[in-house]
């Protein structure tokens, strides 16, 4: 039987009675990263984002709609890109009007039913873009949830839909912590960036890579110690999304702010 003192070295009791494990609240190492998966095979793809490189243009976006077929003009996209903007007094707004697909052209802040935000330069203490896509978890909760195995993950780490399995049921989109997910408008089914897996099996670059212009985007194998990303990753400070959850995402930002959720 676990003793009290045992007990209070692995949990960390939070008021309201949520009991968190101290293992979710361990500092991200990356080094140990590359130690646990360095014996477990030659490939496992990862991507990594440089928020200080992103400008927002929408290249990306418009790339992946292209080359996966994503409705243009629906107001869904496999990967989309947000605007962050920092006011004096303390508030954090963000926006990205159709997923970034056109950049952004106003300075206004898109707040949906709250309508446009007009901020005054001189009340923006910083403000940055932040690209978004699925987080290819190594823990992938959409599908553990998915209970005709429509959602599966390959080998080397790339989480997938089989459009054929798949019967529209909507756990994997409500499983997913990140929002990434979304319900094809033609074919209902669900669906989501696939890190264009039909290009890096055959040794391309993901469509968005290839559309930044600015080297904002990388693809890598953290299984590579020489590969650049990998480089990047276990030398640089970087961190992801949501580490709490513990779907351990394998989307790495570099430059990211508190702000980013």
């Amino acid at each position: 039987m676990m003793n009290r003192r045992e007990f209070c070295k692995k949990t960390m009791i939070v008021a309201g009675g949520l009991i968190i494990p101290l293992s979710a609240l361990e500092v991200f190492n990356p080094r140990r990263l590359y130690a646990e998966k360095n014996d477990k095979g030659k490939v496992r793809w990862v991507f990594l984002v440089d928020v200080h490189k992103c400008v927002g243009c929408g290249f990306c976006v418009k790339a992946c709609k292209i080359e996966n077929d994503v409705t243009w003009d629906a107001n869904v996209t496999r990967t989309w890109v947000e605007r962050y903007v920092i006011t004096r007094d303390g508030q954090t707004l963000i926006d990205s009007p159709k997923g970034a697909r056109d950049g952004f052209t106003s300075q206004k802040i898109d707040q949906a039913h709250a309508g446009l935000k007009d901020v005054k330069p001189e009340d923006i203490a910083k403000g940055f873009f932040v690209p978004k896509l699925c987080n290819h978890c190594d823990n992938p909760p959409c599908v553990q949830v998915c209970p005709v195995g429509a959602t599966y993950q390959t080998q080397d780490g790339v989480v997938l839909v089989d459009r054929t399995w798949c019967i529209g049921c909507g756990y994997c989109v409500m499983g997913c912590p990140y929002g990434v997910r979304y319900f094809h408008p033609q074919l209902h089914v669900a669906e989501k960036c696939t890190l264009c897996y039909h290009r890096l099996s055959q040794g391309m670059k993901t469509a968005c890579v290839d559309a930044c212009p600015f080297g904002a985007r990388r693809v890598g194998n953290i299984r590579d110690p020489e590969d650049p990303v990998t480089k990047i990753i276990t030398t640089e400070q970087v961190n992801v999304l949501k580490e709490e959850f513990g779907t351990k995402p394998q989307v790495f930002y570099l430059g990211s702010s508190m702000e980013v959720k």
